[in-house]
């Protein structure tokens, strides 16, 4: 069996055939390799959790004893369409499931997007937590910046903006990253939401920890404090809505507490535009009004921020996978169940996905969970129809990637790349600090010549 992608959806899926109920309890052996693009495992959990949240970073305690199991295989800095064709993959493994993730920004189509100092979330998620296909230097330019979305990744980069970089230094931040962050001269990040405070998606958790960073205040607006009978309802029926209403409540009628930088939260605030000429000025705004079924309309008054970048956080997508089909618009390979889809929209032999390459974007990572399962579930119900693989034997698959002159890593590779990076931090006082350079993680990991001074 081969799972392309080593997040929670991945590590997940593998998980769950090597328990009893699935397919451990046939008569034929189980042997699950699981691949990575990445020289490391994790994906989001290493590469798109903010660095101070070491709660959800805690995950990786969970998913390191699944990868620990002896029916699972972890070979990283395998690249699939560009090391792997599905013929491969197919030639190898019985069935394959893909969990790749969704990894681009969602576009957002309003006029000067695309000016210097207008920038996706995706892309400064993954500069902050050291992704080692992107460059290590990043300038916070401006006093005053904008951050499109209401939900937890807009609140994750809105807090890392206001944020003192020198809060950071408990975590797994890299150099590069605390000395730029420590360089920034903000004082002021406005988050804008399209709609009111109980359509917003970011959990309580994220919207707490807010105010509780130290020399940050958070101000909502009264006038942006706005419900209709559906936000009533969704009240009524969600305590994650409630609560979150509570909070913001409590925030707009507090008094200032004149802390040095701000924290402004923007509802019923759609971008209409990014403003200037060579690079950002502002971002102008179109307030909006509820209908009453959950929905805004435009109410035609527009509002000028003076900022000077711009940060969108409207959702991310999957990137397309070679030789699958793919839906665009929603950035997921087409499937039924988990079953992938071929363009006539019949289920592809032995090819399956899970995940937010499945489903999308949608959910906290606990809910790949029950993804997982219907993936699989489906899965083992079509094993007795599955081709058996060619060169089903696991030296088989590694002598081809020898062949090719991949330079793949192991667990075992891993767990010498994770000794490294906590070995790093505790010269520091603190847990990890990470390595960024592919290179570098990947000579460690395969225990070649040690990698230079000045990794972190």
């Amino acid at each position: 069996m081969g799972i392309v992608g080593s997040g929670p959806a991945g590590i997940y899926a593998a998980d769950l055939l090597t328990k009893d109920e699935t397919l451990a309890a046939s008569e034929t052996p189980v042997s699950i390799d699981v691949l990575d693009r990445l020289p490391t495992p994790y994906g989001l959990v290493r590469y798109g959790v903010a660095p101070d949240h070491p709660r959800i970073k805690q995950i990786q305690s969970a998913l390191h004893k699944v990868l620990d199991k002896p029916a699972i295989r972890f070979l990283g800095n395998v690249e699939y369409g560009r090391d792997l064709k599905l013929e491969d993959l197919r030639r190898h493994y019985d069935a394959v499931i893909f969990a790749t993730g969704s990894d681009r920004d969602r576009p957002l189509a309003i006029p000067g997007i695309d000016l210097p100092g207008s920038y996706g979330a995706a892309d400064f998620v993954s500069w902050y937590d050291s992704h080692p296909d992107v460059g290590p230097g990043w300038r916070v330019d401006g006093t005053a910046a904008a951050v499109i979305g209401a939900g937890n990744v807009a609140v994750d980069v809105a807090r890392m903006l206001a944020k003192d970089a020198d809060d950071l230094l408990a975590t797994d931040v890299t150099d590069n990253v605390h000395s730029s962050l420590a360089a920034k001269q903000v004082t002021d990040v406005h988050v804008f939401a399209r709609r009111g405070i109980a359509q917003a998606k970011f959990t309580p958790m994220e919207l707490r920890e807010l105010d509780k960073q130290p020399g940050v205040e958070v101000v909502v607006d009264p006038e942006d404090f706005d419900l209709c009978e559906a936000s009533m309802a969704a009240i009524e029926e969600s305590n994650q809505v409630k609560t979150n209403v509570k909070i913001l409540q409590n925030w707009a009628i507090r008094d200032p507490r004149g802390e040095p930088r701000r924290l402004h939260l923007h509802f019923l605030h759609r971008p209409a535009e990014v403003l200037g000429e060579g690079r950002v000025t502002g971002l102008r705004t179109e307030r909006m009004a509820l209908t009453g079924d959950g929905d805004v309309r435009g109410t035609g008054e527009y509002v000028d921020h003076e900022v000077q970048t711009v940060y969108r956080a409207v959702g991310y997508l999957g990137s397309p996978l070679a030789d699958l089909s793919f839906d665009d618009e929603r950035g997921v390979v087409p499937n039924e169940g988990g079953r992938v889809l071929d363009l006539d929209e019949r289920p592809v032999p032995g090819v399956y996905a899970t995940g937010w390459i499945k489903r999308g974007p949608v959910g906290l990572i606990g809910h790949t969970k029950g993804d997982a399962l219907e993936t699989v579930t489906n899965l083992v119900a079509d094993r007795d129809a599955l081709a058996p693989a060619a060169e089903p034997e696991p030296e088989a698959f590694l002598h081809l990637l020898e062949e090719r002159g991949i330079a793949y890593t192991t667990w075992d590779g891993w767990q010498r790349l994770e000794a490294h990076e906590e070995s790093l931090g505790g010269a520091h006082g603190r847990k990890r600090i990470k390595v960024r350079s592919r290179d570098d993680m990947t000579r460690i990991a395969r225990s070649e010549e040690s990698a230079a001074a000045g990794l972190a």
